[in-house]
């Protein structure tokens, strides 16, 4: 699956990992397809404080070039 591998990929580098994986999990769940996941997953990051919103990043970063 896109978002279990995306999570794999930046795991390495994300500084709240469980934090990220718990986030993704419930916008995939609450989304509709994946451009609303996508969306949704933006709104976080514009929200975000640092370093977590570094993270969130990444997982964006891996998530699309998937």
């Amino acid at each position: 699956m896109k978002l279990e591998e995306a999570l794999f990929e930046a795991r390495p580098y994300a500084e709240y990992y469980e934090r990220l994986e718990n986030l993704v999990k419930r916008l995939w769940d609450e989304s509709v397809d994946e451009k609303d996941f996508l969306q949704r997953l933006r709104e976080e990051i514009e929200r975000a404080e640092e370093p977590f919103k570094t993270d969130l990043r990444i997982f964006l970063q891996k998530f699309e070039a998937l």
